[in-house]
């Protein structure tokens, strides 16, 4: 995704953590104060902080925007109480879907104004991270969200006065919402996802607490593990000149590697809760430089299908490899010998997205989560309208996104 706009530079604070075995790592060690691209505060027990970190962007009223299963969790009732006993009155909405819809939007706004509030808290996984930024952007506009989308220069018709800060807290490592300054949007009068993009949407602080994450289901884990690996990958093998972005991807790929079925698998180990978090909110950084045909695909299965965002990522991943192979192939040779993989080559790196997936129980066809071919009519031209698929290796238009739709269904890994 990309667009007008920056992000405000400091120094950043770096653990040493190199040399640490692994396994062994203390959690405590894994706290910094970061500001890249804003600033974060990332370690166990930072959500102690967020009502100061409120108040420090001038918030006196905040709404704590969520989903409904986040709402119903005691981390919610915790963190208003904390809020309250600091003197910051938080009121929260969580009337927001999976895949949030523009009616939760403006029934966001609506409390935000109900409330009096100054400020929001956008707090949970992708659908609350989203629906929160949302709110705090439309609060103040006397335009319809979808003249924001990420469009040529359609950010400059934001009124950015109008505009309330944000606090974000994920309590997911996948989508990286937290750090990046778009966000998707479905639009149900026409079954599409628009990406919604302003360079102030960026949160203003972020409270990265991997103990927030700890109670996650495995399923769950495996599919935002999934998410931020298709972010940091498609930014890695996009098109263009980002050595910032490549850098980021690939270290962020690692992570994964080496985490994330760690945390599936033993979801109470807060080392790979954390070092995921990290992976999560690296993806989000890198992917400035651009997505691809893995996030064209799977926006408008989400629209029309309402399925997972990560888990259809996950499911498309290696079909979309295999169709650009022949763009990429160097490229992930070289990825191959930064993560340590067997004889590096494109083959390497795709034998370790089919058995990662494998290993998280992540379906290999889209036939198998609800997908069919009698979908691919109406899935094809949402998802060569898409604006990922400017930021693919090969360019891309209907006739390439059904064969890979195809191969996806089919379970055809050769184009």
């Amino acid at each position: 995704v990309t667009g007008c706009g920056g992000a405000p530079s400091s120094s950043m604070g770096v653990s040493p953590l190199e040399g640490v075995p692994a396994m062994t790592m203390d959690p405590k060690a894994l706290r910094g104060n970061w500001n890249y691209p804003t600033a974060r505060r990332f370690g166990p027990g930072r959500i102690s902080e967020l009502a100061e970190a409120c108040k420090s962007l001038g918030m006196t009223r905040a709404l704590l925007v969520t989903d409904p299963g986040i709402r119903a969790l005691p981390m919610i009732a915790e963190a208003v109480a904390a809020n309250e006993a600091a003197g910051l009155p938080t009121t929260v909405f969580s009337d927001i879907k999976p895949n949030p819809v523009g009616e939760n939007v403006e029934a966001g706004v609506a409390a935000y104004h109900a409330a009096g509030c100054d400020g929001v808290i956008a707090f949970g996984g992708g659908s609350g991270l989203d629906a929160g930024k949302a709110i705090a952007l439309m609060v103040g506009q006397d335009r319809p969200i979808w003249d924001f989308e990420d469009r040529d220069d359609w950010c400059t018709r934001v009124n950015e006065d109008g505009m309330a800060p944000v606090v974000a807290v994920p309590t997911t490592a996948g989508t990286g919402s937290e750090g990046g300054r778009a966000l998707v949007i479905t639009n149900e009068a026409t079954h599409t996802k628009k990406i919604i993009f302003h360079a102030k949407m960026l949160p203003a602080i972020v409270i990265a607490d991997p103990e927030l994450t700890l109670g996650l289901p495995s399923h769950l884990t495996a599919a935002t593990g999934m998410d931020a690996l298709a972010h940091n990958l498609e930014a890695y093998c996009a098109p263009g000149y980002h050595p910032m972005a490549d850098g980021i991807a690939v270290e962020g790929m690692r992570l994964v590697k080496e985490w994330l079925p760690t945390a599936v698998h033993e979801g109470s180990n807060l080392v790979a809760r954390a070092q995921m978090l990290a992976a999560a909110t690296m993806g989000a950084t890198a992917f400035q430089k651009g997505l691809g045909a893995i996030h064209a695909l799977s926006h408008p299965i989400g629209a029309v299908l309402d399925k997972h965002h990560g888990l259809t990522n996950a499911v498309v991943m290696p079909y979309v490899l295999a169709f650009n192979r022949a763009a990429i192939e160097d490229r992930l040779e070289r990825l191959a010998r930064y993560l340590g993989l067997p004889d590096p080559s494109f083959d390497a790196v795709q034998n370790w997205v089919l058995a990662l997936r494998e290993d998280i129980g992540i379906a290999h066809t889209l036939a198998e989560i609800g997908v069919g071919e009698e979908h691919i009519d109406e899935l094809t031209p949402m998802a060569a309208a898409d604006p990922t698929c400017g930021g693919n290796p090969i360019p891309v238009g209907e006739p390439e996104l059904r064969r890979m739709f195809e191969m996806a269904i089919r379970g055809e890994l050769t184009v």
